[in-house]
């Protein structure tokens, strides 16, 4: 499976961005999908994921309610609402097959996303 992150870019604070994952390869054997980020200097986190059996989306609580994930077919979509200055980080796609699972297996590359004050 490969992954194709897209759509960073620098907004200001309060604005809209929306991020595109694109899986291709072996895709049926995805279950779960998910963007994780990385702020300069600080650890990797979650942000949310999207699982297709069951059918559920999961959220970090600092992006509750501003961010909403989607998916259609192969692509994972990110639409991120009234941005802030603290989530600018560069953004990773993942995917897994498994459900549940504390690892994933498939990682795209990042793409950047900048909030200005």
């Amino acid at each position: 499976v490969q992954l194709q992150a897209s759509g960073g870019g620098l907004v200001q604070s309060g604005g809209s961005l929306r991020l595109a994952c694109a899986a291709s390869g072996s895709i049926f054997s995805i279950n779960r999908m998910g963007w994780f980020r990385q702020a300069l200097g600080k650890e990797r986190e979650f942000v949310s994921s999207i699982r297709r059996n069951p059918y559920t989306t999961t959220y970090a609580d600092s992006v509750k309610g501003r961010f909403t994930i989607s998916r259609d077919k192969n692509t994972v979509y990110l639409q991120m609402n009234s941005l802030k200055p603290d989530d600018t980080a560069v953004y990773y796609c993942a995917a897994d097959a498994l459900a549940n699972s504390a690892s994933w297996n498939y990682w795209g590359q990042g793409t950047q996303v900048t909030v200005s004050s």
